[in-house]
This record gives C-alpha cells, structure tokens and sequence, in this order.
C-alpha cells in the first residue's frame, strides 16, 4: 500500500522509469502542459494507475472547445467502443465531444452541432458512406469553414480527410482463413449494396473466391447476400446461404454473425462442427458468446486516434492530406469456425 503522501506526491524518476520517458516530460503531463505526444501522455497516465497514484485532475488551462460526434446508432457495440476511444482522445487535446446519433437525422443533428459553435466534426459511417446520399451536405459545411473528418465509407469530392477499414481485405482474409479449414462452399452476409463498406465487403469477397477457388463472376456474386446490418439481418441472409449449401459464411458485422448462428441452429445444425462463421468488427463481449465468435478486427482505437488527430491538425488550420488514411484489419480465431464438414449440406 502506497502511503497517502506518496499519493498525493508521486517520485517523478519513479513514473518516468516505469513509463520510459523523460522526468521532464512526466512533470509536464501530470501540470498539463503541451508539447506531449498523445500516446506519450497514455504511457505516463498509465504508469500513474500501475504505482497507485491519483491522475492528475486539472482541467486544461486553456479548454479548446467542442467538437462535435455523429454516429449512426448506439445499439451495434462497435459504436460506442468507437466513440469512446474518440472522446478520449479529445479529451487529451482539451477539446470536450458532443455525442449525437445521426442516422436519417444527420443533417438535424448537424445543424444544432453547427449552431452550438464546434470547432469540427468527426463523423462514424454517417450519409457519406451511403452512395445514394447528396455528399453535396459536407461541401456545405466546410464552405462555412467546419473542419471535417470521416470514418469508414470513402466519398470521392468530399474536401476532408478519411480514416477507413481495408474491407475489401477483410473479406479476402475471412475467406482464406475458411478456405484454410477446407470450406469450399462459402458465402457472405452484409449490409446494404448502397453502402460503400459493403460493397466493398462484397467486391473483396468475390475476388478471394476467385483466388481460392477459381469462382468467377454471376457464380461468385450469387454467394453474397444483402441485408441489414443487424443479428435479424445475418439470419435472415444466412438461412438463404444454408440453402445454397454454404458451410462457411463471412458476415458484415458480429451482429449478423449472431444471426447467422441462430439461422444454423435453428436447423439443428452446430456451429462449428456443420457451419463455420466469422464475423467482423470484435465487438466487446463477442468473444464471450457462445461458441466464441472468430472475426476480423477493427483496430478501433488506431483508426479512432488518427480521426481526431487529423481533425485537430484541420482546426489548427493545419491542412490534412486530403485522402484516404487505410487500416488493416485482423483476423481473430476463436471457436466458432472449424474443419468442414465431410459430408457437405447440399450437392
């Protein structure tokens, strides 16, 4: 136990090693001054928590403003694990986030984010990722000077930064990963066909089964089914594939996944042992479902630190490279995919 003067007096050469930096750089995080990496002031907040010492509790000296969140929905976890790694890192640059759920009222919600004066907007697979949305929306915003930046869904002509998923590798790794355990009939459940990750999903799909199985054109595109981004959405998509045959799908989302799962049992079949699934995103808690789900990763906190990262450099009128920042996605095994079955479920 760390005595109470020790708590509230913390050895700087003792959080300096423990964190591997400078005491002079430990000195100016715990009076919150700048010139400290973000990842730097993580590394010396850390060490604080591991020696038992209070965080420093100071506001900024000079509180930046609001900056403005708009995601979708909240019910999907990869949401809020999104926006929580978001706020975080605003927080660390003294900006305060002002959460709304867009949706088909995004351009509501961005009016009163707009009349509330903040400093810029991240937005999370908002209207721009959708292709029949007017991206003519954005254009309108930075006009008015609003710095931008947006998460997944890659618009041409839209004048801000983007932080996207590689989807089209995503899909290629779940594919070869069932192709790997000998699945030969595979199929894909995703989003909407208008949405740009979806697509996307889908192009890189068709193309590993053409690279794994030499599965080409009307023949590929048949094993993907559109649907919601939703466990309804997986179940409905996965009972079409499990009639087709499949003993692998690849779903859009961990959520479908679910579905896909509840699709499979509900015919008495098992998962793994009849029918493999891999979702995508690694939501929190989806490794504890039963079986525990194998999907790509979103490396969600990467992608979310360089979104506010490049967010600030644009309200410090520090112009971003106007392109599209890609990560690469991970591919999580755990007990919901297997072998293939010997005897396939349709001819």
């Amino acid at each position: 136990m760390i005595p109470p003067a020790d708590r509230a007096t913390p050895r700087l050469a003792e959080i300096a090693g423990r964190a591997r930096v400078s005491e002079a750089t430990v000195s100016r995080v715990l009076n919150g001054r700048p010139g400290v990496a973000d990842a730097t002031r993580q590394r010396v907040l850390a060490a604080l928590d591991v020696l038992g010492h209070e965080r420093p509790v100071r506001p900024p000296r000079h509180p930046a403003g609001l900056v403005g969140l708009v995601i979708p929905e909240l019910t999907n976890p990869i949401f809020p694990a999104f926006a929580q790694v978001i706020e975080e890192s605003l927080t660390g640059h003294g900006y305060t986030s002002v959460l709304c759920t867009g949706g088909a009222h995004e351009d509501e919600r961005v009016a009163q984010l707009v009349r509330r004066g903040v400093a810029g907007i991240v937005f999370l697979s908002g209207l721009h990722a959708d292709t029949a949305a007017d991206p003519a929306r954005y254009a309108r915003l930075t006009a008015r000077g609003v710095p931008l930046v947006l998460i997944n869904g890659h618009r041409a002509g839209i004048d801000a930064p983007f932080v996207s998923l590689d989807d089209a590798a995503a899909a290629r790794t779940a594919v070869r990963h069932l192709a790997e355990l000998g699945h030969e009939r595979i199929g894909l459940a995703v989003g909407p066909a208008r949405y740009v990750p979806s697509r996307r999903k889908a192009e890189g799909f068709v193309a590993a089964l053409g690279e794994s199985f030499g599965l080409t054109g009307e023949r590929a595109e048949r094993r993907v089914r559109h649907t919601l981004f939703s466990v309804e959405g997986g179940h409905a998509a996965a009972t079409a594939l499990l009639d087709a045959g499949c003993t692998g799908i690849v779903c859009g989302s961990d959520l479908m996944a679910l579905g896909a799962v509840r699709a499979a049992r509900q015919r008495g079949l098992g998962v793994p042992a009849q029918v493999s699934v891999v979702g995508f995103d690694d939501s929190p808690l989806i490794a504890f479902t039963d079986p525990p789900l194998t999907t790509v990763r979103q490396p969600v906190r990467a992608m979310a630190t360089a979104a506010v990262g490049a967010l600030v450099e644009e309200i410090r009128r520090n112009p971003v490279q106007r392109t599209e920042f890609v990560f690469r996605p991970e591919l999580v095994v755990r007990g919901s995919t297997a072998p293939a079955p010997r005897s396939p479920l349709r001819e």
